[in-house]
C-alpha cells in the first residue's frame, strides 16, 4: 500500500521572519535585557565583575575567537 506524500517543494519558500526577542526593535531589547539584569543583581545572583576581570574575560574572549578562525598567531 503505498501512501503519496504532498510536498510544496512546486511552492515558493516562505522567507524566514525573526520571531520573538530577535523581532524586537533594539531599544525594546535593551530595556527588557536591562530589566532582567537589575532583577538578577537585586536578587542577589548577578556576577559583579571587577574592571580587572571584566578586562581578562574580553581579551580571553577576544584571543578564543581568533585562534577559532584559524589567526592563532596574528597580532591584535
Amino acid at each position: 500500500m503505498a501512501t503519496t506524500r504532498s510536498t510544496k517543494s512546486s511552492e515558493t519558500p516562505a522567507t524566514k521572519r525573526p520571531r520573538g526577542f530577535a523581532a524586537m526593535d533594539p531599544a525594546t531589547q535593551r530595556r527588557i535585557a536591562s530589566e532582567g539584569g537589575k532583577a538578577s543583581h537585586e536578587s542577589g545572583r548577578g556576577h559583579r565583575f571587577t574592571s580587572e576581570e571584566a578586562r581578562a574575560a574580553g581579551r580571553k574572549g577576544g584571543q578564543a575567537s581568533r585562534s577559532r578562525n584559524g589567526q592563532a598567531g596574528a597580532a591584535s
